[in-house]
Protein backbone atom coordinates (compact mmCIF):
# COMPACT_ATOMS: atom_id res chain seq x y z
CA UNK A 1 0.00 0.00 0.00
CA UNK A 2 2.53 2.56 0.83
CA UNK A 3 4.79 1.88 -2.35
CA UNK A 4 1.38 2.89 -4.21
CA UNK A 5 1.14 5.80 -2.63
CA UNK A 6 4.41 6.84 -2.87
CA UNK A 7 4.15 5.83 -7.09
CA UNK A 8 0.75 7.75 -7.22
CA UNK A 9 2.36 11.22 -5.27
CA UNK A 10 5.33 10.97 -7.77
CA UNK A 11 2.90 10.91 -10.85
CA UNK A 12 0.56 13.48 -9.80
CA UNK A 13 4.03 15.88 -8.80
CA UNK A 14 5.49 14.77 -12.59
CA UNK A 15 1.96 15.79 -14.14
CA UNK A 16 1.77 18.76 -12.18
CA UNK A 17 5.54 19.54 -13.35
CA UNK A 18 4.71 18.67 -16.97
CA UNK A 19 1.46 21.20 -16.81
CA UNK A 20 3.28 24.04 -15.28
CA UNK A 21 6.09 23.62 -17.82
CA UNK A 22 3.97 24.16 -21.14
CA UNK A 23 2.21 26.59 -19.27
CA UNK A 24 5.82 28.54 -19.33
CA UNK A 25 6.82 27.73 -22.32
CA UNK A 26 3.77 28.92 -24.19
CA UNK A 27 4.24 32.15 -21.63
CA UNK A 28 7.40 32.65 -22.72
CA UNK A 29 6.42 32.36 -26.44
CA UNK A 30 3.22 34.25 -26.45
CA UNK A 31 4.67 36.98 -23.87
CA UNK A 32 8.32 37.44 -25.11
CA UNK A 33 10.15 40.65 -26.01
CA UNK A 34 10.71 41.40 -29.50
CA UNK A 35 13.95 42.61 -30.01
CA UNK A 36 14.81 44.65 -33.08
CA UNK A 37 17.70 43.95 -35.23
CA UNK A 38 18.72 47.26 -35.13
CA UNK A 39 19.08 46.55 -31.32
CA UNK A 40 20.56 43.13 -32.08
CA UNK A 41 23.22 45.09 -34.00
CA UNK A 42 24.16 47.36 -31.45
CA UNK A 43 24.25 44.78 -28.69
CA UNK A 44 26.81 43.53 -30.27
CA UNK A 45 28.92 46.65 -31.24
CA UNK A 46 28.72 47.27 -27.46
CA UNK A 47 31.66 45.79 -25.28
CA UNK A 48 29.47 44.19 -22.73
CA UNK A 49 31.11 44.94 -19.65
CA UNK A 50 27.98 46.39 -18.16
CA UNK A 51 29.93 49.20 -16.04
CA UNK A 52 26.77 51.60 -16.19
CA UNK A 53 29.09 54.45 -17.56
CA UNK A 54 26.94 55.42 -19.99
CA UNK A 55 24.08 55.97 -16.85
CA UNK A 56 22.25 52.28 -18.02
CA UNK A 57 22.21 49.45 -15.95
CA UNK A 58 23.88 47.62 -18.51
CA UNK A 59 24.63 47.43 -22.09
CA UNK A 60 21.88 45.58 -22.99
CA UNK A 61 19.92 48.42 -21.73
CA UNK A 62 21.85 50.86 -23.38
CA UNK A 63 21.02 49.41 -26.90
CA UNK A 64 17.18 48.84 -26.21
CA UNK A 65 16.95 52.70 -25.18
CA UNK A 66 19.20 53.80 -29.05
CA UNK A 67 17.08 51.47 -30.77
CA UNK A 68 14.43 53.01 -29.76
CA UNK A 69 15.83 56.46 -30.62
CA UNK A 70 15.04 58.46 -28.29
CA UNK A 71 16.33 62.47 -28.78
CA UNK A 72 17.83 62.12 -24.92
CA UNK A 73 19.97 59.06 -25.69
CA UNK A 74 23.44 59.91 -27.38
CA UNK A 75 25.46 57.37 -29.47
CA UNK A 76 28.77 58.33 -27.84
CA UNK A 77 28.05 57.24 -24.20
CA UNK A 78 30.03 54.49 -23.72
CA UNK A 79 33.45 55.22 -22.83
CA UNK A 80 34.92 51.92 -22.73
CA UNK A 81 33.86 51.66 -26.29
CA UNK A 82 35.31 54.76 -27.37
CA UNK A 83 34.86 56.82 -30.18
CA UNK A 84 34.97 53.63 -32.98
CA UNK A 85 32.04 52.39 -31.31
CA UNK A 86 30.08 55.27 -31.51
CA UNK A 87 30.64 55.81 -34.81
CA UNK A 88 29.28 51.98 -35.66
CA UNK A 89 26.18 52.81 -33.45
CA UNK A 90 25.98 55.84 -35.08
CA UNK A 91 26.22 54.04 -38.75
CA UNK A 92 23.45 51.51 -37.53
CA UNK A 93 20.99 54.17 -36.43
CA UNK A 94 21.58 56.35 -39.47
CA UNK A 95 22.76 59.57 -37.41
CA UNK A 96 25.65 61.51 -37.52
CA UNK A 97 27.84 61.40 -34.24
CA UNK A 98 29.27 63.99 -32.42
CA UNK A 99 33.47 63.32 -32.13
CA UNK A 100 34.20 63.56 -27.81
CA UNK A 101 37.58 64.07 -26.49
CA UNK A 102 38.79 60.87 -24.76
CA UNK A 103 39.29 61.49 -20.84
CA UNK A 104 41.16 59.84 -17.81
CA UNK A 105 40.91 59.40 -14.39
CA UNK A 106 43.32 61.72 -12.02
CA UNK A 107 43.87 61.99 -8.73
CA UNK A 108 43.51 65.54 -7.44
CA UNK A 109 46.05 65.37 -4.44
CA UNK A 110 49.59 64.35 -3.97
CA UNK A 111 49.24 64.48 0.08
CA UNK A 112 50.67 61.07 0.44
CA UNK A 113 51.87 58.89 4.10
CA UNK A 114 55.18 61.07 2.98
CA UNK A 115 53.61 64.43 3.03
CA UNK A 116 49.91 64.47 4.77
CA UNK A 117 49.47 65.87 8.25
CA UNK A 118 47.03 63.13 10.52
CA UNK A 119 44.95 64.37 12.94
CA UNK A 120 44.65 61.45 14.71
CA UNK A 121 45.80 57.86 13.82
CA UNK A 122 43.04 55.43 12.26
CA UNK A 123 42.26 51.99 13.32
CA UNK A 124 39.42 50.46 11.92
CA UNK A 125 38.72 48.67 8.57
CA UNK A 126 41.28 49.41 5.54
CA UNK A 127 38.78 51.59 3.46
CA UNK A 128 38.46 55.40 3.00
CA UNK A 129 34.93 55.44 3.50
CA UNK A 130 34.74 54.02 6.84
CA UNK A 131 37.70 56.38 7.28
CA UNK A 132 35.47 59.48 6.33
CA UNK A 133 32.57 57.98 8.45
CA UNK A 134 34.61 59.18 11.17
CA UNK A 135 35.20 62.80 12.07
CA UNK A 136 35.32 63.38 8.12
CA UNK A 137 38.81 61.50 7.86
CA UNK A 138 41.68 61.21 9.79
CA UNK A 139 43.97 63.51 7.41
CA UNK A 140 44.01 67.22 8.68
CA UNK A 141 43.67 68.35 4.61
CA UNK A 142 39.23 67.49 4.41
CA UNK A 143 40.00 68.07 0.66
CA UNK A 144 42.60 65.56 0.78
CA UNK A 145 42.54 61.67 -0.55
CA UNK A 146 42.63 59.10 2.53
CA UNK A 147 44.33 56.35 0.83
CA UNK A 148 41.91 53.56 1.85
CA UNK A 149 41.89 52.15 -1.47
CA UNK A 150 37.97 52.07 -2.15
CA UNK A 151 38.96 53.32 -5.80
CA UNK A 152 40.98 50.65 -6.51
CA UNK A 153 38.32 47.46 -5.25
CA UNK A 154 35.69 48.97 -7.09
CA UNK A 155 37.69 49.69 -10.64
CA UNK A 156 35.65 46.91 -13.33
CA UNK A 157 38.94 47.40 -15.25
CA UNK A 158 41.93 47.05 -12.83
CA UNK A 159 42.72 50.25 -13.82
CA UNK A 160 43.65 51.76 -10.43
CA UNK A 161 46.23 50.16 -7.91
CA UNK A 162 47.30 51.92 -4.60
CA UNK A 163 51.33 52.81 -4.41
CA UNK A 164 53.46 53.43 -1.92
CA UNK A 165 52.68 56.63 -0.62
CA UNK A 166 49.46 55.17 -0.24
CA UNK A 167 47.98 57.23 -2.87
CA UNK A 168 46.30 55.81 -5.92
CA UNK A 169 48.05 55.45 -9.15
CA UNK A 170 45.81 55.00 -12.41
CA UNK A 171 47.03 53.13 -15.64
CA UNK A 172 46.33 55.52 -18.76
CA UNK A 173 46.22 51.97 -20.67
CA UNK A 174 43.46 50.41 -18.39
CA UNK A 175 41.46 53.58 -17.78
CA UNK A 176 38.25 53.76 -19.79
CA UNK A 177 37.06 56.79 -17.78
CA UNK A 178 33.93 55.24 -16.88
CA UNK A 179 33.84 57.29 -14.07
CA UNK A 180 32.63 54.97 -11.30
CA UNK A 181 35.71 55.60 -9.03
CA UNK A 182 34.79 59.57 -9.18
CA UNK A 183 30.98 58.78 -8.56
CA UNK A 184 32.22 56.80 -5.51
CA UNK A 185 35.53 58.54 -3.77
CA UNK A 186 34.22 59.85 -0.55
CA UNK A 187 36.28 62.65 -1.03
CA UNK A 188 35.65 63.68 -4.35
CA UNK A 189 39.26 63.95 -5.16
CA UNK A 190 39.18 61.54 -8.28
CA UNK A 191 38.32 63.39 -11.32
CA UNK A 192 37.69 63.17 -15.33
CA UNK A 193 40.09 65.17 -17.49
CA UNK A 194 40.57 65.15 -21.02
CA UNK A 195 43.24 62.45 -22.22
CA UNK A 196 45.14 64.84 -24.02
CA UNK A 197 45.80 67.16 -21.24
CA UNK A 198 49.14 66.69 -19.58
CA UNK A 199 49.07 69.12 -16.88
CA UNK A 200 46.79 69.23 -13.88
CA UNK A 201 46.75 70.93 -10.81
CA UNK A 202 46.55 67.75 -8.01
CA UNK A 203 45.11 69.93 -5.11
CA UNK A 204 41.84 70.98 -4.17
CA UNK A 205 41.98 72.86 -1.13
CA UNK A 206 40.22 75.87 -0.25
CA UNK A 207 41.95 77.21 2.93
CA UNK A 208 44.53 79.95 2.90
CA UNK A 209 48.36 79.18 2.31
CA UNK A 210 48.66 79.06 6.41
CA UNK A 211 46.19 76.16 7.05
CA UNK A 212 47.48 74.14 4.10
CA UNK A 213 51.09 74.70 4.92
CA UNK A 214 49.97 73.14 8.60
CA UNK A 215 48.21 70.34 7.17
CA UNK A 216 49.86 68.74 3.70
CA UNK A 217 53.91 69.93 2.36
CA UNK A 218 52.43 69.78 -1.55
CA UNK A 219 49.32 71.36 -1.18
CA UNK A 220 48.31 74.82 -2.92
CA UNK A 221 49.19 78.11 -0.79
CA UNK A 222 46.94 80.14 -3.53
CA UNK A 223 50.19 82.18 -4.24
CA UNK A 224 48.52 82.96 -7.83
CA UNK A 225 52.36 82.30 -9.42
CA UNK A 226 50.85 80.37 -11.67
CA UNK A 227 48.34 82.47 -13.47
CA UNK A 228 51.65 85.35 -13.24
CA UNK A 229 53.69 83.25 -15.42
CA UNK A 230 51.07 81.40 -17.84
CA UNK A 231 51.60 83.11 -21.34
CA UNK A 232 48.28 81.67 -22.33
CA UNK A 233 45.64 84.00 -21.46
CA UNK A 234 42.63 82.67 -19.05
CA UNK A 235 44.52 79.53 -18.99
CA UNK A 236 44.62 79.60 -15.34
CA UNK A 237 42.49 81.71 -13.31
CA UNK A 238 42.08 81.93 -9.50
CA UNK A 239 39.04 81.35 -8.02
CA UNK A 240 38.65 81.97 -4.08
CA UNK A 241 42.30 80.32 -3.09
CA UNK A 242 42.61 77.84 -5.48
CA UNK A 243 43.49 78.52 -9.46
CA UNK A 244 41.30 76.89 -12.09
CA UNK A 245 42.66 75.47 -15.40
CA UNK A 246 40.86 76.38 -18.78
CA UNK A 247 41.49 72.96 -20.58
CA UNK A 248 40.75 74.41 -23.62
CA UNK A 249 42.93 77.29 -22.73
CA UNK A 250 46.11 75.57 -21.68
CA UNK A 251 48.74 74.03 -23.83
CA UNK A 252 50.04 71.99 -20.83
CA UNK A 253 53.06 73.85 -21.57
CA UNK A 254 54.50 73.32 -18.38
CA UNK A 255 55.86 76.45 -17.17
CA UNK A 256 52.91 76.40 -14.51
CA UNK A 257 54.08 72.90 -13.14
CA UNK A 258 57.88 74.35 -12.87
CA UNK A 259 57.67 77.28 -11.32
CA UNK A 260 55.18 75.97 -8.92
CA UNK A 261 56.50 76.08 -5.55
CA UNK A 262 54.66 73.47 -3.49
CA UNK A 263 54.74 71.15 -6.24
CA UNK A 264 51.12 71.02 -6.56
CA UNK A 265 50.81 70.59 -10.47
CA UNK A 266 51.39 67.37 -12.38
CA UNK A 267 52.70 66.84 -15.60
CA UNK A 268 51.69 63.21 -16.94
CA UNK A 269 54.30 64.08 -19.93
CA UNK A 270 56.64 60.99 -20.06
CA UNK A 271 59.32 62.77 -21.62
CA UNK A 272 59.67 66.66 -22.41
CA UNK A 273 61.23 68.32 -25.76
CA UNK A 274 63.93 71.04 -26.10
CA UNK A 275 64.65 73.32 -27.92
CA UNK A 276 67.25 73.51 -30.45
CA UNK A 277 68.32 76.85 -32.94
CA UNK A 278 69.94 76.41 -35.94
CA UNK A 279 72.55 77.89 -37.83
CA UNK A 280 70.19 80.82 -39.47
CA UNK A 281 69.36 82.45 -36.38
CA UNK A 282 70.35 86.44 -36.60
CA UNK A 283 70.39 87.29 -32.71
CA UNK A 284 66.99 89.03 -32.40
CA UNK A 285 66.33 87.67 -29.05
CA UNK A 286 62.91 87.55 -29.19
CA UNK A 287 63.40 84.10 -27.43
CA UNK A 288 65.35 85.12 -24.63
CA UNK A 289 62.19 87.67 -23.94
CA UNK A 290 60.26 84.99 -23.52
CA UNK A 291 62.43 82.43 -21.98
CA UNK A 292 61.42 82.37 -17.98
CA UNK A 293 64.11 79.91 -17.24
CA UNK A 294 67.20 81.47 -18.51
CA UNK A 295 67.69 78.73 -20.79
CA UNK A 296 68.81 80.48 -23.90
CA UNK A 297 71.99 82.83 -24.19
CA UNK A 298 74.07 84.38 -26.83
CA UNK A 299 75.04 88.15 -28.09
CA UNK A 300 72.62 90.47 -29.99
CA UNK A 301 73.37 90.42 -33.88
CA UNK A 302 74.75 86.51 -33.52
CA UNK A 303 73.43 83.10 -33.13
CA UNK A 304 71.91 82.00 -30.07
CA UNK A 305 72.40 78.68 -28.15
CA UNK A 306 69.55 76.80 -25.71
CA UNK A 307 71.34 75.66 -22.68
CA UNK A 308 69.66 72.41 -22.36
CA UNK A 309 69.66 71.21 -18.79
CA UNK A 310 67.19 74.57 -18.53
CA UNK A 311 65.00 73.97 -21.09
CA UNK A 312 61.75 72.84 -19.88
CA UNK A 313 60.46 72.10 -23.91
CA UNK A 314 57.52 74.92 -23.01
CA UNK A 315 57.68 75.63 -26.33
CA UNK A 316 57.72 79.48 -25.90
CA UNK A 317 60.39 80.50 -27.97
CA UNK A 318 59.15 78.19 -31.10
CA UNK A 319 56.22 80.50 -30.86
CA UNK A 320 57.94 83.37 -31.27
CA UNK A 321 60.83 83.03 -33.27
CA UNK A 322 60.07 85.56 -35.89
CA UNK A 323 61.90 83.69 -38.58
CA UNK A 324 61.01 80.45 -37.66
CA UNK A 325 64.83 78.48 -36.98
CA UNK A 326 63.44 77.33 -33.96
CA UNK A 327 63.32 73.40 -33.50
CA UNK A 328 61.79 71.13 -30.09
CA UNK A 329 63.40 68.30 -30.96
CA UNK A 330 62.28 65.05 -28.64
CA UNK A 331 58.41 64.16 -27.39
CA UNK A 332 55.34 65.50 -27.46
CA UNK A 333 55.08 65.75 -31.10
CA UNK A 334 56.46 69.12 -31.78
CA UNK A 335 57.88 69.41 -35.23
CA UNK A 336 60.59 71.30 -37.24
CA UNK A 337 59.87 75.02 -37.97
CA UNK A 338 58.63 75.36 -41.57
Amino acid sequence: METIGILKAVIGLGGLSLLFGLVLAIAFKKLAVQVSEKEKKIRELLPSTNCGACGFPGCEAYAHALAAQTDEVSPNLCTVGGSETAKKIGEVLGVEVEETEPQICVLRCRGGWNEAVEKFKYVGPGDCRSNYILLGGNKACEYGCLGGGHCVTICPFGAIKMGQNHLPIVDPDKCTACGICVKECPRHVLELIPRSQLIYLACKTRDKGKAVKNACKVGCIGCTLCVKVCPHEGAIAMDGNLPNMDFEKCVSCGICFNKCPTKSFVDRAKARPYAIISSQCDGCAECVKVCQFKAIEGEPGKRHVVIKDKCIGCGRCFEVCPIKVITMAGALGYAEAA
